[in-house]
C-alpha cells in the first residue's frame, strides 16, 4: 500500500474518532444543560479524561497524529484529519472548553439532586 493511501486511511478513522469524542462531549453538555445526568453522563466524562491523558502522553498530540506524520510533511492543521484548517488549529481549545463547561455543569446538578 502506497503512502498517500496509507493517510487517507489515517485521516479516515482519526476523523470518525474525531466525531465520536465531539459527540460525546456535546452529550455531556446536554446532560449538564437539561439536567439528565445518567451514567452514560459519567462513561463519556471517563472516556473524555482517557483521551486527554493519551493526548499527555503523546505530548499534546493524538497519537494518530504522530503515525500520519510518517506519510506527510504537511505543515498544515489539518494534514491528518477531514476537517477544516481553522478547527484543527483550535480544536482542543473549542472542545476542551466546551467539556469543562459540560462537566461543571453535570457536577452542579449532580450536588444540586443529591
Amino acid at each position: 500500500m502506497n503512502q498517500a493511501k496509507k493517510l487517507l486511511i489515517i485521516k479516515l478513522i482519526h476523523t470518525l474518532i474525531w466525531l465520536f469524542f465531539v459527540i460525546v462531549i456535546l452529550y455531556v453538555l446536554y446532560s449538564g444543560i437539561t439536567n439528565t445526568v445518567t451514567r452514560y453522563t459519567w462513561i463519556g466524562i471517563g472516556l473524555v479524561i482517557g483521551e486527554g491523558l493519551v493526548l499527555l502522553i503523546f505530548k499534546m498530540f493524538c497519537p494518530l497524529t504522530v503515525l500520519a506524520r510518517k506519510y506527510s510533511d504537511s505543515n498544515k492543521h489539518n494534514f491528518d484529519i477531514f476537517l477544516p484548517n481553522w478547527l484543527a488549529k483550535h480544536n482542543k481549545l473549542i472542545f476542551t472548553s466546551i467539556f469543562l463547561i459540560g462537566v461543571i455543569l453535570v457536577v452542579l446538578r449532580t450536588v444540586q439532586n443529591s
